[in-house]
């Protein structure tokens, strides 16, 4: 399908890998030029080269890490005029309840929930003079079922959908639609980290590990980044602008719910 975006701006953070890179990746085969950002400067690097020579799109690096202030500033002196903003961040660590502190929520907030916040308050302007804009949140399934021991992203990931629920209303008559992207589990190094924690926990191997956990998943497999990244171009393409602030589940089924 062609998704009419060729030429677009598109400012995608946490892109130097995972379903960061998938949206990138995917967003750059529509002709859709790059602002990439990652906190591993070389690891950056060399995922901007990959897609410069495989898509023949522009790709601009910016290496920060935008939970902080000075990351965001960063990022947006590069994103100046960008048409479509993916928020990504990595999430918060696991555990139970009783792990954390004032300070733990204070980082998940800063990362998973003010940071995208700040970045649509800084960039929405822009889009809605022009008339057209897109704005995808990538925050979890856990959002629609809370996932117990990742405790912390629960919250935070909640807070900006509530944010959204009401934001994406008040703009979508300028042209911009804002949307959330909830994946399930995804064969990502956030993957390998929460299996690493099962096989600590339970004595098995890796193998074992990930097998338990795709069991759960009628699709018996994990997603892949790919797809993540295509279903993200398409909310970002001229095909979905009456698409305004919805929670769409990619988990291959895991989330057992009729709505």
């Amino acid at each position: 399908m062609e998704l009419g975006i060729a030429s677009k701006k598109a400012l995608v953070c946490a892109s130097s890998k995972g379903l960061g890179r998938g949206c990138a990746e995917a967003l750059a085969a529509a002709g859709v030029d790059l602002v990439l950002n990652g906190r591993t400067a070389a690891t950056l690097e060399a995922t901007a080269t990959e897609i410069r020579d495989r898509y023949r799109v522009s790709v601009t690096c910016v290496a920060a890490d935008v939970a902080t202030e000075d990351g965001r500033a960063a990022l947006l002196a590069a994103a100046d005029g960008v048409d479509i903003l993916v928020n990504n961040a990595g999430g918060p660590p696991p555990g139970l309840w009783s792990d954390w502190d004032r300070d733990d929520f204070i980082a998940a907030l800063d990362a998973n929930m003010l940071a995208p916040i700040a970045m649509m308050k800084a960039l929405l302007p822009g889009m809605m003079d022009r008339g057209w804009g897109r704005v995808v949140n990538i925050t979890s399934a856990s959002v629609k079922a809370p996932i117990p021991q990742l405790g912390l992203s629960n919250s935070a990931r909640a807070g900006l959908t509530g944010y959204v629920a009401g934001t994406a209303r008040q703009v979508a008559a300028h042209g911009v639609a804002i949307n959330n992207l909830l994946p399930g589990i995804h064969a990502t190094d956030r993957a390998d980290s929460l299996d690493q924690g099962v096989m600590a926990a339970q004595g098995i191997d890796i193998d074992a590990a990930r097998a338990q956990r795709q069991s759960t998943i009628p699709a018996r497999r994990y997603g892949t980044a790919a797809e993540f990244g295509a279903t993200c171009a398409f909310l970002c393409s001229q095909h979905a602008g009456f698409i305004v602030g919805q929670n769409i589940v990619l988990d291959g089924g895991a989330l057992n719910a009729t709505i």
